[in-house]
């Protein structure tokens, strides 16, 4: 029997929170990716925190519907003609209206300011690549939201879906503590590679937990791929987007200081780019990491644009990106992908993963290369967070510790900005001198 779930999400707390302190006085937009999951948990909420709710899906809803906020005169008739059509009773400041996939309809958007003032209901809009320029240059964007993103299911959210509630509260005492994992590594490493193939997708999750069988979760993952990509192709008729998009894993594969449009894209179709740079980030699909030029506390304040990586917003579907070329992607490369067998050299997969972990916990992306001093070769640190008035660098590797050049010569150079310093790699807990070496799994905590 196919069973779909409604999975246990961090994100509930915080629709909660915006419940209780705004109490009317403001909207909610909850922004996100295509299929992280937002629908589902707000109406999930709706269902469990209000008398009664009404969903109107923009996507599907009739023309009727959405011609009903062009004109926001009478609000009493607005209100009586969508309880009628959804056969729904909305009552005073115990119902909510879910706008889903808002941006298809922008004048419900706009209304949203006239919505709030009437103070009747609650309001919670939902939307992927919602600030898209076509769909907002002719409304008036509504001040009185309160906005928070969505991301696909972090590790502990996929332990929850699994039954296990123990084993990230464990993770974190050992962090806490500093002390390594030893018997349990084996095990704990060999769980997390799971969710790095499966990834955060409810969809996806769902089909692991109905199947067990990776070439399933494969193909729920590449319906997912060929929507976003189908949706680039709609912000984005030449094309461009969706062919950044396909590279991005054979792009980190390079090991290169940077993003490589030109070997993706001819150089007429370089001209212009910014517009489709800034329509991937919106999507949220993708999660962008730029050069910091001088690596200080205000990292942003030196970045460069203009050299920059992408990683792909859920690792699960970036293994499946890696695979694209295979009809589907057999159960054997998964199997030897959970073992750490797979001959390939996937350090690109543990980047993309600690790049997602490092986003949905709050951080932009920001790393620093620079020429060795033979001028052949660059050192680079992969990731740069900022913590109080010092960094913390990160250097990722997919096996061994004996060496961490790149992070002893950054730390030379800049040795007065350094807070703690990491090794992020596949092994136990352990300290080199100054260098935490830090098993991938724990990057969740930093």
């Amino acid at each position: 029997m196919v069973e779909h779930r409604v999975f246990k999400r961090k994100i509930y707390s915080k629709l909660l929170e915006w419940k209780q302190e705004e109490n009317g006085k403001k909207a909610l937009l909850v922004k996100g990716a295509r299929r992280v999951g937002k629908s589902t948990i707000v109406e999930e909420f709706a269902r469990n925190e209000y008398k009664s709710y009404m969903l109107i899906d923009f996507s599907k809803a009739s023309a009727e519907v959405k011609s009903l906020f062009n004109d926001l005169m009478d609000l009493d008739y607005i209100f009586l003609r969508l309880q009628t059509i959804y056969n729904v009773v909305l009552e005073n400041r115990q119902s909510v209206i879910i706008f889903d996939e808002v941006q298809e309809c922008p004048m419900a958007r706009q209304a949203i300011k006239a919505l709030v003032k009437d103070h009747r209901y609650d309001y919670i809009e939902t939307g992927s690549l919602i600030s898209i320029r076509k769909n907002t240059q002719k409304i008036i964007i509504p001040s009185e939201e309160t906005r928070i993103e969505m991301y696909p299911m972090d590790y502990e959210e996929f332990r929850w879906a699994l039954g296990d509630e123990a084993t990230v509260p464990l993770l974190s005492k050992f962090y806490e503590k500093q002390i390594p994992l030893e018997q349990a590594l084996r095990k704990s490493m060999r769980d997390f590679r799971l969710y790095m193939l499966v990834g955060g997708m409810p969809q996806a999750v769902n089909e692991y937990l109905n199947t067990n069988n990776m070439s399933c979760v494969d193909n729920e993952k590449r319906s997912i791929i060929n929507l976003y990509l189908d949706d680039f192709l709609k912000i984005d008729p030449s094309g461009r987007a969706s062919r950044l998009f396909r590279a991005i894993p054979s792009e980190l594969n390079k090991n290169a200081s940077r993003y490589q449009v030109a070997s993706v894209l001819n150089d007429s179709e370089r001209k212009n780019l910014d517009e489709v740079l800034e329509k991937m980030r919106d999507s949220m699909t993708v999660n962008f990491a730029y050069h910091s030029n001088d690596p200080n506390v205000g990292l942003s304040l030196n970045c460069n644009m203009n050299q920059y990586k992408m990683y792909i917003s859920d690792t699960g579907l970036f293994v499946t990106l890696a695979f694209w070329d295979k009809d589907v992607t057999e159960n054997v490369i998964y199997e030897k992908m959970l073992s750490d067998k797979l001959s390939a050299n996937l350090g690109y997969v543990y980047e993309n993963i600690v790049a997602q972990i490092l986003t949905v916990n709050g951080n932009n992306l920001f790393y620093h290369t620079w020429p060795t001093e033979s001028g052949k070769h660059n050192y680079e640190v992969d990731f740069l967070l900022s913590r109080g008035a010092k960094i913390w660098p990160l250097e990722v590797k997919s096996s061994g510790y004996k060496s961490h050049i790149s992070l002893d010569e950054f730390c030379k150079k800049f040795s007065e900005r350094i807070g703690n310093r990491f090794l992020v790699y596949t092994k136990d807990y352990r300290r080199d001198e100054a260098t935490t070496l830090l098993p991938i799994l724990m990057t969740m905590f930093l």
